[in-house]
Formats: C-alpha cells, sequence, structure tokens
C-alpha cells in the first residue's frame, strides 16, 4: 500500500473527496451520497444503504475506512470504495444523477490508470501544477525527485512490511526527526503551515536533506534486507542521521540554521505586494 495521498474533485459544482490508495482513487462514500441525493444527512443515508444493501459481510470489502480531511480540518477514518466499487454502490441508490456520476467516475478512474501505466503523465500534470501556483523552474526539478524518491522509498516499506497509514507516518517521523530535530507536525508549526504539503514549502537545503534521509533510508534497507516496522524504524533513524550529520555541517559552514520558517505562501504573498 503506498501512503495515501489526498485530493479533492468537482462534480456539478459539488466538492467530492478522494485519495490515492493502493494507487488508486477511492472516493468518500457519504460525499458522492450526497451529490446524488441532495440529502441533508448523507451519513444517515449511507448507513441506511448499508443495512439494505450490504448486509453480507463478504460484500464489505467494497469500501475501507481512510483518513479523510473534514470541514473542521481534521482528519477522520471515513468509508471510501474505488471507482469499481463506487459503482456497485450507486446503482442501488434511485436518482438521475446516477448515470452522469457513472461517467464522471469512470473518466477520474481512467486517468488514475493512465498515470499508473503511464507515470509521465503524472509527473507532467504535477509540474504544470507546480508551475501555475508560481514556484521556479530549478526548485520544481528538486521537488520533483524528491516525489519519485519518496515513492521508490514507501514501495519499499510496503514490500518489507508497511501496512497502515500510522506505518508510514511513524517511518517519516523517524527520519524527519533524525534528520532535522523535529517530526513532520512540529517542523508545520515552525512554518505556520496547517494543511498544507510540509515538502511545499521547504527551500533548497530542506528538500536536499530530506531527499539524503530517504535515499539513504532505502539502501539501508535494501543492504540490511530488513523486514518489520520496528526493524524499519531502526533504519529509518539511521538514514536520518546521516542526513542530520550533514545538515549540522551545513549550518556550521554557513553560519545560520538550515530549518527556515519561510514558506511559499509567504513568499509569494511578498512577491504580489512588490508588484
Amino acid at each position: 500500500m503506498q501512503n495515501p495521498e489526498s485530493h479533492i474533485a468537482i462534480f456539478k459544482g459539488k466538492t467530492i473527496r478522494k485519495i490515492i490508495f493502493q494507487k488508486e482513487w477511492w472516493f468518500s462514500v457519504v460525499d458522492i451520497i450526497q451529490v446524488i441525493t441532495d440529502s441533508p444527512t448523507p451519513r444517515q443515508y449511507w448507513g441506511k444503504v448499508k443495512q439494505r444493501e450490504f448486509t453480507d459481510l463478504q460484500l464489505s470489502p467494497i469500501w475501507v475506512q481512510l483518513k479523510l480531511e473534514a470541514s473542521d480540518g481534521k482528519k477522520y477514518e471515513t468509508d471510501c470504495a474505488n471507482t469499481e466499487g463506487m459503482l456497485r454502490i450507486i446503482q442501488s441508490i434511485p436518482s438521475p444523477r446516477v448515470e452522469p456520476l457513472k461517467r464522471w467516475l469512470a473518466k477520474v478512474g481512467y486517468e488514475r490508470i493512465q498515470e499508473v501505466e503511464n507515470p509521465e503523465l503524472a509527473s507532467k500534470r504535477t509540474r504544470l501544477l507546480y508551475k501555475l501556483k508560481g514556484y521556479p523552474e530549478d526548485w520544481i526539478e528538486m521537488r520533483m525527485r524528491g516525489i519519485a524518491i519518496r515513492e521508490e522509498l514507501t514501495d519499499e516499506w510496503q514490500k518489507r512490511g508497511a501496512k497502515y497509514k500510522q506505518d508510514y507516518e511513524i517511518l517519516t517521523a523517524e527520519i524527519s526527526e533524525a534528520t532535522f530535530g523535529l517530526k513532520p507536525n512540529e517542523y508545520k508549526k515552525v512554518k505556520s503551515l496547517k494543511r498544507e504539503n510540509l515538502r511545499d514549502h521547504m527551500d533548497d537545503f530542506e528538500l536536499i536533506l530530506t531527499m539524503l534521509g530517504e535515499r539513504t533510508t532505502k539502501e539501508i534497507h535494501k543492504t540490511k534486507d530488513s523486514k518489520g516496522i520496528q526493524r524499519l524504524k531502526d533504519d529509518a533513524r539511521l538514514g536520518g542521521e546521516v542526513a542530520g550529520t550533514a545538515r549540522k555541517q551545513i549550518e556550521r559552514r554557513i553560519g545560520r540554521p538550515v530549518i527556515s520558517e519561510k514558506n511559499f505562501l509567504k513568499s509569494n504573498n511578498r512577491k504580489k505586494i512588490k508588484k
């Protein structure tokens, strides 16, 4: 399983939360229910559908619980289904919006399949998004390399025993703490971030050291043939320590901390003000 990455999609002007899990899109069931029924209580509606249509426990794997961000900014376990599962669910709901939603789900799901079969498409789309947000080309190149290294590492974790989202969070935190002396949630506070992606607000040094820690960790896993979360955690700390040592040496040479309070939001606002 890959470390899930959440997104927002729009259908007929309404928000549908989706998340990448096991290399495909999984959609919030209650969001889909809301879209096609306009129910004021989509959770209760979905509960009744489950009781009416999916009482057989063997059918329950068509949806899983994944953490999605709610309107209050916090993440909660939410029933999610992939394209195939969602098509089975909405088939049991009477609504004139079912058919257009089927076509929309097929299109969104197909785009993800295209990206899995041809990763270059996903890379191009990501580059374009960063460019539209105003990131410089050299930063984008570095960020894209960091994304590739991260994906290689999470694939390695999956093969070696990481199963749950929490496993990935623990291992990531281990590398970050050994590299920067901060866990990701602590690092975000330094940069005054809330829901934003931390790495999208790192400068060159921060990105380079993050890549160094993660790339080293992957090689340690392969060299030691580590398996199981505890051994992976030990390796993650060692990989992070390599990057942490490099950070301390850099700081001694340049006479300032590598960790920066700056984030892209602040720097981008300054550019707009100057104009």
